[in-house]
């Protein structure tokens, strides 16, 4: 149900939230609130036409959620505490999610709930969106709307993932592309994403003389950044940032690589201010790709991952930087028996996005319709299309680029019937609940409680409300 007016909103809610003319909130049946409300304000928080209605809407989830115990955290008290070697042993899952965000976040706190498991990101790329037309602002909405709807307490971590310079964008305009990257940490900021991942990798260049050198446009912004975040921090709140020193998918990081950036990017943050924290992990490329290889039948080839190299940067950026150790991307295409290895290499954080999507569009029930809808769009997009490059099958170039069917599509897949949405999830849970128990995190809500302080960011409230 779409909210025409504001009192309409308001009626909805009635006897279930109880909200005072100076803005305070309180939940007065949570229950009914869980039950049936939790949808309607979540469906208006992303496709209400009427900013206004749309703004309330998520500022209610944001605020309900708090009155729930369901703050949007930060990470970094757990990562400092695991670069002091107080916790080992497992790895933290960072997921994105493209599309179902509602349903896929549902079936994850499940997931959670059930394992109790407290060491869990949910994250979305620069990339992403932009071809999932899914903001900052309503990204965390229908996230923390899912934790209500499961019954979830505790903090919920949302993390900016791969706020990345584009390579060839600074070159054309320098500060043009700079001032992108600070807009949309401070729109992440403002939204609840507690957990900002840098990525200015994208400006290594080999072709200099030494190593300091080759990384050195990657940690001097590296640290620009990290300094901005810190101008941006709601009061009591420490934002995780994490840094990367290697592309992915392009050549494998090294020791001397990690050394040469993390010198560079801590001297260069002392001049930024005094006493700036600096990041908490750092993403490093040992073999994999985003998405994965598509051969010419659509599958993925198979990826050798060096655990070895893993092992020996997480080694070094916890014995000599006090970081909770290397972060390793596009792992969710990897076997099923690789993801034991993360935690027993000190792999401090894992990021899993593109088998999530696969399953979706590959599950049985996905509408068969549907999906040709879709594939005919994207097979007749201009600007799509252009990545189908030359020699490509329709199989692979399909494979590549069908994420880009979950923006123009956003409303078409949030309301598919529910049955299938059902067993989607059902079918996602069970992934998750593998994954957990496969990066060792179940359980870990114990130490979340130990490591993590609850703090409620104060909200604005929009259009003085109500």
């Amino acid at each position: 149900m779409l909210y025409q007016t504001k009192e309409n909103l308001l009626n909805d809610l009635k006897g279930t939230v109880d909200i005072q003319k100076n803005g305070t909130v309180k939940v007065i049946d949570k229950n009914k609130f869980k039950d049936s409300k939790i949808d309607n304000l979540v469906y208006n928080a992303v496709f209400n036409k009427e900013g206004a209605i749309k703004d309330i809407s998520r500022w209610l989830i944001r605020i309900t959620g708090n009155k729930l115990g369901i703050i949007s955290s930060s990470i970094q008290s757990l990562y400092e505490a695991m670069g002091k070697k107080q916790y080992k042993g497992f790895t933290v899952p960072a997921i994105n999610i493209r599309g179902l965000t509602y349903d896929v976040s549902r079936s994850i706190f499940r997931a959670a709930l059930k394992n109790h498991v407290g060491a869990f990101i949910f994250e979305i790329a620069r990339s992403e969106i932009g071809y999932t037309d899914q903001r900052p602002a309503e990204y965390a909405s229908v996230v923390l709307a899912a934790a209500i709807k499961e019954g979830y307490e505790g903090p919920v971590f949302i993390q900016g993932d791969h706020f990345q310079i584009n390579a060839k964008k600074y070159e054309k305009d320098k500060d043009s592309e700079i001032n992108t990257v600070k807009k949309l940490i401070k729109e992440a900021i403002e939204a609840g994403f507690y957990n900002i991942d840098i990525d200015t990798s994208t400006l290594v260049d080999l072709s200099k003389p030494n190593l300091t050198e080759q990384q050195r446009l990657n940690f001097e912004f590296a640290a620009e950044l990290t300094a901005y975040i810190r101008s941006l921090e709601p009061k009591g709140i420490t934002v995780s940032v994490g840094g990367e020193i290697g592309e992915v998918g392009k050549k494998n990081s090294t020791i001397e690589e990690l050394k040469a950036f993390m010198d560079g990017y801590n001297n260069t943050l002392a001049t930024k201010g005094k006493g700036l924290k600096g990041i908490s992990k750092i993403s490093v490329q040992t073999g994999t790709s985003h998405g994965g290889v598509p051969l010419p039948d659509g599958t993925i080839a198979k990826v050798k991952l060096d655990f070895d190299t893993l092992r020996n940067l997480s080694k070094v950026a916890i014995d000599e930087y006090g970081l909770s150790g290397a972060v390793q991307h596009g792992a969710s295409t990897l076997p099923p028996d690789a993801f034991g290895k993360f935690p027993e290499t000190g792999t401090a954080e894992v990021h899993l996005a593109t088998e999530f999507q696969n399953m979706i569009y590959e599950s049985s029930v996905f509408p068969q319709d549907f999906k040709k809808e879709i594939y005919d769009f994207l097979k007749n997009h201009t600007d799509i299309k252009k990545e189908w490059k030359e020699g490509d099958t329709e199989e692979q170039y399909l494979y590549k680029v069908r994420k880009n069917g979950f923006g123009p599509f956003k409303e078409k897949f949030w309301n598919l019937p529910v049955n299938v949405k059902t067993k989607i999830s059902e079918e996602l849970e069970v992934k998750f609940d593998f994954l957990f128990k496969k990066l060792n995190v179940i359980h870990s809500k114990e130490i979340i409680n130990k490591t993590i302080k609850l703090v409620e960011a104060q909200l604005l409230n929009p259009n003085n409300f109500p």
